[in-house]
């Protein structure tokens, strides 16, 4: 690859960015405007049953997730050779058609779908706009690539989902979705107009990308993420009729609420990055155990207004830092399977996303309060602390009985 000038090289990472900005705007503004799609497309149940009706609207929100966990893996152990700019802008292309679908689908079934058709290129995406980022930041720097390629997707925290929340809520939710199709079109050509040519792994198969899923630690990983990061998204899904319901907020103080979760995420990224490069598994624990407080202290303080923000910052904080702290860790233990490894963390996100959105949604529907997701979260990060044991378990054994061998996977090349 040509040597960029500094300049130019931050223009391709803001490109990037934009990415990772145009799919959290996708991703979590459904959150914000749970209730408005809720009366739009399921008016009767709506009408007779509101937390019935948000619990089943937020299959929305599951439906995109599962998009994200079949995508992942399935992009990025066929595409691992392609061109990655090339495939960057297709990428690109595909969110701006299907969120341009979700936005004009007739009925409940058919938006489901088209979230689900819109979260397939999630996690390729990011994956390989992580491998870029760490080509033009040099591999020493993997947990910072990683931080700022999802640097975008916290930003659109603070900014995005609360705007077009508002938006959606001023004027109609399709209307704020096609708002999101308009950012995707705006990343395809930032792509194209900035990012450098960068050839694919010209050695990958679909076999050696699949065989990152023949290691125990990848599954550890995975696995970590996936139950350990529902406790986030549990929170997140519920965070309006948490706001409204339990605090006694207006509907107007959502988006307020959302900024206030997405300041945390943005400069939990930043945070969960550095710490991943002076050790990805020791910051899994770190976090994992700060999440965990952040959890419970929002549970017991949420009826209060004060405990609502302070307990959204911290969850925000200390949810986001662990992605880049996963991601960072499966990029250790994938050996030569650095695309899918990079790709397939945002499957067990997402596995989390929905796992989060349903369970949260299911204590909803029982009866038992907006605020006993909060209490799932809590629940789901023993199991993920657990894999996080385990996984270290494994890899020191493996270093054990081959050391000459240890390390050797870690770095991602500079040059790939």
């Amino acid at each position: 690859m040509t040597d960029l000038s500094p300049a130019r090289a931050r223009l391709a990472l803001f490109a990037l960015a934009l990415g990772g900005f145009s799919i959290g705007a996708t991703e979590f503004v459904a959150m914000g405007l749970l209730p408005d799609i809720a009366r739009d497309v399921l008016p009767g149940l709506w009408a007779t049953d509101q937390e019935a009706a948000l619990a089943r609207t937020g299959i929305i929100i599951s439906a995109y997730a599962a998009g994200v966990v079949v995508g992942a893996p399935t992009i990025a152990a066929v595409a691992a050779r392609f061109p990655r700019k090339t495939l960057l802008m297709w990428l690109g292309a595909t969110f701006t058609v299907f969120t341009v679908a979700s936005a004009l689908a007739p009925t409940f079934e058919s938006i489901v779908a088209f979230r689900f058709l819109s979260g397939l290129p999630h996690g390729a995406y990011f994956g390989v706009a992580a491998l870029v980022a760490a080509q033009l930041l040099g591999p020493e720097k993997r947990g910072k690539a990683v931080a700022f390629v999802l640097s975008g997707l916290t930003v659109a925290n603070v900014i995005g989902v609360p705007t077009i929340t508002f938006i959606g809520q001023a004027v109609g939710w399709r209307p704020a979705y096609l708002v999101v199709a308009a950012l995707f079109g705006a990343t395809t050509l930032a792509v194209w107009a900035f990012v450098p040519q960068q050839a694919g792994d010209r050695n990958a198969t679909v076999k050696r990308e699949l065989a990152a899923f023949t290691k125990p630690a990848v599954w550890f990983a995975l696995l970590t993420g996936a139950l350990g990061f529902g406790g986030f998204f549990a929170v997140y899904t519920y965070v309006s009729p948490l706001a409204t319901e339990i605090s006694g907020l207006g509907e107007s103080f959502v988006p307020l609420a959302l900024v206030t979760l997405g300041l945390g995420t943005t400069i939990g990224n930043i945070y969960g990055g550095n710490l991943a490069d002076r050790g990805a598994l020791r910051a899994v624990f770190i976090l994992f155990g700060a999440f965990s407080a952040a959890l419970l202290a929002l549970a017991l303080l949420a009826p209060t207004i004060p405990g609502l923000f302070i307990g959204l910052f911290a969850v925000g904080l200390t949810g986001s830092a662990i992605s880049p702290a996963i991601q960072t860790r499966l990029m250790d233990v994938a050996g030569d399977s650095q695309t899918m490894a990079a790709a397939v963390n945002h499957s067990a996100l997402n596995m989390g996303n929905s796992l989060g959105a349903f369970l949260g949604g299911a204590v909803i529907a029982a009866g038992w309060g907006f605020v006993a997701p909060t209490w799932v979260g809590l629940l789901l990060c023993v199991p993920g602390v657990l894999f996080a044991l385990a996984g270290g378990w494994v890899t020191s054994r493996a270093a054990r009985r081959t050391p000459a061998d240890a390390g050797a996977t870690e770095p991602v090349p500079a040059a790939v």
